[in-house]
C-alpha cells in the first residue's frame, strides 16, 4: 500500500504522482515499472501554510476538496483528511495505513521546499520511503536555461525554448482498483483519533471529513469564489476552446467581453492538470488548421499557449531566486523612496480613487475574488506609478483577496508593474488610467458593472472624469469620488523617483 499525499494538485486525473501511486503510471520515478498500489489519497492542512492564506482561498481550497473527494467517493475510496505539522502528520498517516511509500508532486515556493524537506527526514527516520514527481508546470523549473546554463530572466527567449521542448502527454486517471477502499480508509482515521493515539488532532471526525472555515481560523468571504474541481475546470476549458480563443489576442485585454479562459483558479489548484489543458489547445490548434477557422486561428492558439509558459517562467524565477516574494528581483543604485501615503493606499483598495478603471477592478476583486488581466495591470501600475507606493502593497492586498493567487504569477506581474523584477515594464513607461479605460472599456460595460454610481453616463463623460469640474462632477454622479491624484503631476514624480533611484539627476 501507498500513500499519496494531495497538495497543489487537486485532480484524480493526469495527476503524475497519483498515477505512479496506483500503479496507473507508465514508470516509477526512477525509471523502472514496479507493481505498485493500491494508494490512499490524503491532505493535510497544514498551520504554516495556512498562516500565509485567507478567507477567499481557504474557502476556495475546501471547495475543491469537496469536488476531489467527490472523485474518489464515486471510485469507491476516498479522501483521508488530516491536520498537523506534515513532518509528523504523514508519518503517521502511513504508520496508520501500514504504507510502505509515500508518495507526492513536486512544489517549487520556498516554503513548499522547506516544508517537504522536513518530511523526507522525517520518513526516513522511520524507515518509510518516499517519492516526489514533476507534475505541476510542463517543465521542471530547472530544466529550461541559457546556452550558458543560467536561469532566464528575460521571457522571450525563455519562450522559444519553453515551445521548442516536447510536452509530456497527460497521465493516466487511475481506476478504482488503484485506490484503497473507503472502508479501509475510514479503519485507519478511526485508528489515528482513538483516545490515547496522540493528542495531536490529525483527522476531523472520520475519513472524508472537512473542516469548516471557522475551524481553521477564517471567516466565509463576501466574495463569490466561483466554481470548484476538475469536472468545472473542463467544462471552462472547453467553453473557452471552442469559440473564444480563436479570437484570444485580438479579444483578451476587453475585461468585458468573455474572452479568457478563466481557468487561473483550477490551475492554481491543481484542478485540472497542465498536460491535460496543453494536449486540448494543441487539438484546437489541429482544429483550426483543418477547419474554415481565420488563417490566424493557429496563431491565436499560441497566443494563449504563451499564457502558460508565462506562468512557468515566473515559476522558474521563483524557484531560482525565493527572496523575490518580500525584495526586489531587480536591485536599483540608490533604493526606491516610495511615497506610501496610507490614506491614499486605502482609496485604492476601496475602489475610491476617482479612477474609473482602477475603482472598477478593485471592486471586481471585492465582489469575485477575481481581476481580469489587463485591469491587474492597470491597478497595480496605479498603485506603483501614481501613488508611488510600493509593490509589496498590493500583492499583499492581492494574495488576501484573489481566490486564484499564486506566489509565482502574483509576485511577477507586481514586480513586472513595478519595474523591479525579471523582464519588467520599463520604468518610463507608465499607465495612462484614462486612456486604458477608453482603450479597452471604450463603452464603459465594464467599468458600470462594477461602478454603479457613474451607471447612466455617457461612457465619454466617464473616460473625461479626471477633466470635469467639480460642479460638472457633482452634477453627473454625486456619490463617485474626483480623482485622489493629478496623474500627470504623479507621472512626472514616478519618473524622477526612478531616476534617483537609478542614480540620475532627475532635473536630466
Amino acid at each position: 500500500m501507498e500513500l499519496f499525499w494531495h497538495r497543489r494538485d487537486l485532480r484524480a486525473a493526469d495527476n503524475v504522482g497519483l498515477a505512479a501511486a496506483t500503479g496507473a503510471g507508465d514508470d516509477g520515478a526512477d525509471g523502472d515499472a514496479p507493481d505498485r498500489g493500491p494508494a490512499a489519497p490524503a491532505f493535510v492542512f497544514d498551520p504554516n501554510v495556512l498562516d500565509h492564506a485567507s478567507d477567499v482561498r481557504v474557502r476556495r481550497l475546501l471547495d475543491g476538496l469537496a469536488a476531489l473527494r467527490e472523485a474518489y467517493r464515486e471510485r469507491g475510496s476516498d479522501l483521508l483528511v488530516a491536520r498537523g505539522d506534515p513532518r509528523t502528520a504523514i508519518p503517521r498517516l502511513a504508520d496508520a495505513l501500514d504504507a510502505e511509500r509515500v508518495v507526492w508532486n513536486r512544489d517549487y515556493s520556498g516554503l513548499a521546499r522547506e516544508r517537504d524537506a522536513g518530511v523526507r527526514r522525517a520518513l526516513d527516520a522511520v524507515d518509510v520511503e518516499r517519492e516526489a514527481h514533476h507534475d505541476a508546470v510542463l517543465h521542471d523549473p530547472d530544466a529550461i536555461r541559457t546556452n550558458a546554463g543560467d536561469p532566464y530572466s528575460v521571457y522571450s527567449y525563455y519562450w522559444k525554448k519553453w515551445t521548442d521542448r516536447a510536452k509530456d502527454d497527460p497521465a493516466p486517471t487511475p481506476t478504482a482498483e488503484g485506490l484503497v477502499s473507503a472502508d479501509r480508509l475510514a479503519t485507519a482515521a478511526d485508528a489515528l483519533d482513538a483516545p490515547g493515539a496522540d493528542d495531536e488532532t490529525v483527522t476531523d471526525g472520520g475519513v472524508g471529513a472537512l473542516p469548516t472555515p471557522g475551524d481553521l481560523g477564517f471567516a466565509e468571504p463576501d466574495a463569490e469564489v466561483g466554481p470548484a474541481g476538475t469536472a468545472a475546470a473542463r467544462e471552462r476549458l472547453d467553453d473557452f476552446l471552442d469559440e473564444a480563443v480563436f479570437g484570444y489576442e485580438a479579444e483578451r485585454d476587453y475585461p468585458a467581453k468573455e474572452a479568457t479562459s478563466r481557468l487561473s483558479a483550477f490551475l492554481k489548484y491543481g484542478e485540472i492538470g497542465v498536460r491535460e489543458a496543453y494536449a486540448a489547445t494543441e487539438a484546437a490548434m489541429a482544429e483550426a488548421e483543418s477547419d474554415d477557422r481565420p488563417d490566424d486561428a493557429p496563431e491565436q492558439v499560441e497566443e494563449y499557449q504563451q499564457q502558460l509558459a508565462w506562468r512557468e517562467f515566473y515559476a522558474q524565477v521563483l524557484f531560482h531566486n525565493p527572496e523575490v516574494v518580500t525584495e526586489n528581483y531587480k536591485t536599483y543604485e540608490e533604493g526606491i523612496e516610495w511615497r506610501d501615503d496610507p490614506e491614499e493606499i486605502a482609496a485604492w483598495k476601496r475602489g475610491e480613487t476617482g479612477y474609473p478603471i482602477v475603482d472598477a477592478g478593485m471592486r471586481q476583486l471585492r465582489e469575485e475574488a477575481f481581476m481580469h488581466n489587463r485591469v491587474r495591470m492597470i491597478v497595480a501600475s496605479f498603485l506603483t506609478k501614481d501613488l508611488l507606493a510600493d509593490w509589496r502593497h498590493g500583492y499583499d492586498h492581492f494574495r488576501e483577496h484573489l481566490a486564484d493567487h499564486d506566489t509565482a504569477n502574483d509576485n511577477g506581474g507586481w514586480q513586472w508593474a513595478a519595474s523591479t523584477g525579471t523582464d519588467a515594464q520599463p520604468y518610463f513607461r507608465i499607465f495612462n488610467p484614462m486612456t486604458q479605460g477608453e482603450r479597452y472599456d471604450p463603452d464603459a460595460a465594464y467599468i458600470t458593472q462594477y461602478v454603479p454610481e457613474l451607471r447612466g453616463l455617457d461612457a465619454d463623460l466617464i473616460h473625461e472624469w479626471h477633466e470635469l469640474s467639480p460642479t460638472q462632477r457633482a452634477n453627473a454622479a454625486p456619490d463617485y469620488p474626483a480623482p485622489i491624484v493629478d496623474h500627470s503631476e504623479r507621472r512626472e514624480e514616478a519618473l524622477a523617483m526612478y531616476k534617483r533611484a537609478r542614480g540620475e539627476d532627475p532635473e536630466e
